[in-house]
């Protein structure tokens, strides 16, 4: 069973996801406004990954015996000056995902929840994967400075990311 602090963290975990799902569904549609259809793609497929990883969570926490609790989700940035700009900002933002799951982690281990641990274990690691993605992407756009047929590669092979739901 989750303490009352797990289950309220867990809880703001869940919810942040939602605001993630809601960063990337943005910046979908700000690079479909500037003609970027694979990029578009590419954050559109981000969002349904952050909404499926909020709702494992929610999924744990009544499994778990919690109770969810979904918050008001919180306005997001509307429009980024290049496709750099929106991944720089994609880097940061899962930097900032990575440090709230190793606090929870954290959490989880001072509390001696060890099932909440190794539920927080994919999450970590998935987080590796996202800033790694990230990382590259931002090094292939900065590399080609933005030549159009450059980002007109990198725009199509973003086109061709396949969803594909976890679990």
């Amino acid at each position: 069973m989750l303490s009352q602090k797990m289950e309220l963290a867990l809880n703001q975990q869940a919810n942040a996801e939602l605001w993630s799902a809601y960063l990337y569904l943005s910046m979908s549609y700000d690079m479909d406004n500037k003609g970027y259809g694979g990029m578009a793609h590419w954050f559109s497929s981000q969002a349904k990954e952050e909404y499926g990883h909020s709702s494992a969570l929610m999924k744990y926490i009544t499994e778990a015996g919690g109770k969810v609790a979904l918050q008001p989700i919180a306005e997001v940035k509307q429009v980024w000056t290049s496709p750099l700009d929106a991944f720089e900002d994609t880097l940061k933002h899962e930097q900032d995902v990575t440090a709230k799951f190793c606090k929870l982690m954290d959490l989880a281990v001072e509390s001696k929840d060890y099932a909440t641990q190794i539920k927080l274990q994919w999450f970590i690691s998935e987080q590796v994967e996202e800033e790694n993605t990230a990382r590259n992407i931002i090094e292939k756009l900065k590399r080609i400075e933005n030549r159009a047929i450059g980002l007109y590669s990198i725009d199509k092979k973003l086109g061709e990311r396949q969803f594909i739901p976890e679990g």
